[in-house]
């Protein structure tokens, strides 16, 4: 069993409701695949099967969430999986888990893709085309920095300034993110730099 401390530091410090169960599935999945190998991925735990991500979990302030990579491949969607990341919806006890011999048998189903090299199958849906706000877009240019790293930019990185600076509710909040876009473009830094290189 190729175990990961940061996995056990990161179960410690979670809600009590919330170990049970990660350490539930974290035996499951030992169990099903003893040659996994735990990671973090994205600051949650995954657990690697030569190479590929097999699963991973995640706990928030009131609930717990547990899905397969390769998951839309390895169980039928459902409207549990439309309320939280994963397929198994949003987990506040074991009992919101199928049991331990079906997980098993699911994990089992998730190794045999990964051996068969059957890439998981993403749901790419398309996303509507975006506007550069006026405002934005001028102070964007009155740096040339900024400007030069924002127009180099992928569109998908665009987008991610964009919504970040048009989704807030009050006009400071959006001054205030409006001036740090410019900082951080300024500086090529996309607006998720903190977490890249997690």
């Amino acid at each position: 069993m190729k175990t990961d401390p940061r996995i056990d530091a990161y179960i410690a410090r979670q809600a009590d409701f919330a170990r049970p169960i990660l350490e539930h599935l974290r035996s499951v999945l030992h169990e099903a695949c003893p040659d996994c190998e735990e990671t973090l991925k994205w600051s949650s735990p995954s657990f690697i099967y030569k190479g590929k991500i097999l699963a991973g979990f995640a706990a928030f302030k009131a609930h717990a969430a547990f899905g397969f990579w390769a998951g839309s491949q390895i169980l039928e969607t459902g409207a549990r999986q439309e309320s939280a990341m994963g397929q198994f919806g949003r987990l506040t006890s074991l009992d919101d888990l199928p049991p331990r011999a079906t997980l098993i048998d699911l994990a089992k189903k998730g190794m045999k893709l990964i051996d068969g090299g059957v890439k998981p199958v993403r749901n790419k849906s398309a996303k509507a085309p975006f506007t550069v706000p006026q405002d934005m877009r001028a102070a964007i240019d009155a740096a040339p920095a900024a400007k030069a790293t924002f127009d180099g930019f992928p569109p998908s990185s665009q987008r991610d300034y964009v919504e970040w600076v048009t989704e807030a509710k009050r006009d400071e909040t959006r001054a205030k993110r409006l001036a740090q876009t410019v900082e951080w473009l300024a500086e090529g830094k996309r607006r998720n730099w903190k977490y890249e290189n997690c």
